[in-house]
């Protein structure tokens, strides 16, 4: 099976990255001389994606300009959420018109990653069981998550099935930001803006949300100060 469509999350305020994000939109903020959301779209079109829904909202026609430089090689489609920034799940459901009726990536446009042996959004394919799964998440251990200070999010089960941290102080798994999803995952979804946290429990309480552990390292560019650390480790990498 080839996943040939993703949606790109790209319509966030930044508000952790300013000033950085004063006049610029944080999907267009460089690291290693690259825009975040360039890492995001050449690792989809290397993992064989070749349509792609971006969302935008706070200077969207920046976001717009840069991504006609991939018009050649991916067939761009803008979710347009200038009106009224619609949150991760409320995001995904405007765009589900544009989305197929196929799953599709959904990648966040304000992480890097390094891949293992296999590429992540392959191994994620590889992974994917369509009967048993509404949604796919790419969970790397917190060891191996730079420049992110979070307790950890999800534990998993024997199965692979996640499980939320609650109240314990500390979960082995941060969501990388990166999902394999059905369309699903959506149906019977609110309307107006919402947190796909909202998706993600109710398909883990039917049972129907799977996660895949990360073999490579991960990124998280939240602030202005994890860009410097990230691009030496990139640099060593190379």
């Amino acid at each position: 099976m080839i996943i040939d469509t993703a949606m790109v999350m790209a319509a966030g305020l930044g508000t952790r990255m300013r000033p950085l994000t004063a006049n610029k939109p944080k999907p267009l903020v460089e690291v290693a001389g690259k825009p975040l959301l360039g890492y995001a779209l050449d690792a989809l079109r290397k993992a064989g994606v070749s349509r792609a829904v971006i969302n935008v909202h706070y200077l969207p026609e920046q976001v717009e300009s840069y991504l006609a430089e991939y018009a050649t090689d991916l067939d761009i489609h803008i979710s347009d959420e200038r009106s009224q920034l619609m949150e991760t799940g409320g995001g995904l459901v405007h765009a589900l018109p544009l989305l197929g009726d196929g799953p599709f990536f959904c990648v966040n446009s304000d992480a890097i990653w390094t891949d293992g042996k296999v590429d992540a959004l392959t191994r994620l394919t590889f992974a994917w069981d369509d009967k048993s799964m509404d949604g796919l998440l790419l969970l790397v251990p917190r060891e191996r998550a730079f420049q992110h200070n979070g307790k950890g999010d999800f534990s998993l089960d024997e199965e692979g099935r996640p499980v939320r941290r609650g109240e314990a102080a500390t979960a082995p798994y941060v969501y990388t930001g990166i999902q394999l999803l059905s369309p699903r995952f959506l149906a019977g979804a609110p309307s107006g803006p919402f947190s796909t946290n909202i998706l993600w429990d109710r398909a883990i309480a039917y049972g129907r949300l799977f996660g895949l552990e990360h073999q490579g390292d991960w990124y998280d560019i939240g602030s202005p100060q994890a860009i410097a650390p990230t691009e030496a480790a990139l640099l060593g990498h190379g």
